[in-house]
């Protein structure tokens, strides 16, 4: 009997635990959403640096995370390898948006972040 508890309960923290997962990879890209919306809109430089620190620091965690479409591969699949590789991407366009606007060249970094969503694009046909 108390094996079969403790089976139990190691099956509802392990699935407790890949919900989570699964909703903090939510949750991350729901930052990144939000945060892109005021990226594309706001004139304010000292605004637009923060959601773009706020998309990279989600987009940092998110790249930790497993899509549930490939729930179940390995880390080191080839699905996982380019899921990680798009959000490097992304990690990659927002650094070289940030350092534009860090140098006060609010336009050039605003058209830098408009390609942010054709790699959301490309990689959500893929992962979402």
């Amino acid at each position: 009997m108390k094996k079969t508890l403790k089976v139990l309960l190691a099956l509802t923290l392990l699935g407790a635990s890949s919900t989570l997962m699964a909703v903090d990879l939510e949750t991350e890209m729901g930052t990144l959403a939000s945060n892109y919306k005021v990226v594309l809109k706001t004139d304010s430089v000292d605004t637009f640096k923060q959601s773009l620190e706020k998309m990279r620091a989600a987009a940092v965690i998110a790249e930790q995370g497993t899509p549930s479409k490939l729930k179940g591969k390995a880390p080191d699949s080839a699905e996982m390898k380019d899921f990680r590789h798009g959000m490097k991407t992304l990690i990659a366009q927002i650094d070289q948006s940030l350092a534009l606007a860090n140098q006060g060249k609010l336009e050039e970094a605003r058209k830098i972040a408009q390609e942010f969503k054709q790699t959301r694009d490309t990689n959500h046909k893929k992962f979402r």
